[in-house]
């Protein structure tokens, strides 16, 4: 298991130092208090538990389905111990770069001990909730994110938040799971359950709908399993792409 470490030298970041965001302390401090206030401390408990161990936590392949260039800047929603932010690195090379957020501060620790681990410079983990996400608007060309979204409390707020940070004709690639039958009012009002990645899916009509909501386009399904029941659920997975649209047609 790596061992945490301190962050790499700025001094040594070269190229890589020079496409990373700059913290801005407005956003910054935003996501912060959304951290503060709105995560559900059943999550915090849960993932913070798993941060040193080799549980797997994906419900998709996601990250494997990005095809970043050389250059570009990716961010990871709810990056856990930061396996795919060190495999979207090596896809974007040392020009590019990558973001890794999550709210867990102990999975945010393996990630950055495991980046130092394998001398990987150009990633950047952050603390953030996911409707509040510690990035700039028009910041990123591609989001990934792998069995999260279903965590947070305002899904409508997490996809305009993506809609946000990404650049016009950015993309995003997400695995996430959704409800086969409507989860009663009384489990998806339970934060345990929640964070135990079953009682906040929503119904597909529903996720597809916050994602058009938010402006993004372009939507495909590249996998989907068959339904499945979990605790008091019937559930099922899918990986969800599409692209922010360039302001031009936007007003076609």
């Amino acid at each position: 298991m790596w061992q945490v470490a301190q962050p790499v030298s700025t001094q040594s970041q070269s190229s890589a130092a020079r496409r990373r965001i700059p913290a801005n302390r407005a956003w910054c401090l935003q996501a912060q208090k959304c951290v503060t206030d709105a995560i559900n401390p059943a999550l915090l408990q849960r993932y913070g538990a798993l941060a040193q161990q080799d549980t797997c936590l994906s419900c998709g392949t996601a990250a494997s389905r990005l095809e970043p260039a050389e250059g570009e800047i990716c961010a990871d929603l709810g990056c856990g111990r930061g396996k795919d932010v060190l495999e979207l690195a090596a896809k974007v090379g040392p020009r590019g770069h990558v973001y890794g957020l999550d709210a867990s501060p102990q999975m945010l620790e393996t990630a950055r001990a495991r980046a130092a681990f394998e001398g990987v410079i150009q990633v950047t983990f952050r603390e953030s909730a996911l409707e509040a996400l510690a990035l700039p608007d028009a910041s990123v060309d591609w989001v990934v994110s792998n069995c999260a979204l279903n965590h947070a409390r305002d899904k409508a707020q997490v996809w305009r938040e993506i809609a946000r940070v990404l650049r016009p004709g950015g993309r995003f690639v997400v695995s996430d799971i959704y409800a086969v039958e409507e989860i009663a009012p009384e489990h998806r009002n339970d934060p345990v359950a929640v964070a135990e990645c079953w009682a906040g899916a929503e119904l597909r009509a529903d996720y597809l709908a916050h994602v058009a909501a938010a402006g993004l386009g372009e939507l495909a399904v590249s996998e989907e399993s068959q339904p499945y029941r979990r605790a008091q659920s019937v559930l099922a997975s899918f990986t969800l792409s599409g692209r922010k649209p360039r302001a031009e047609e936007v007003m076609e």
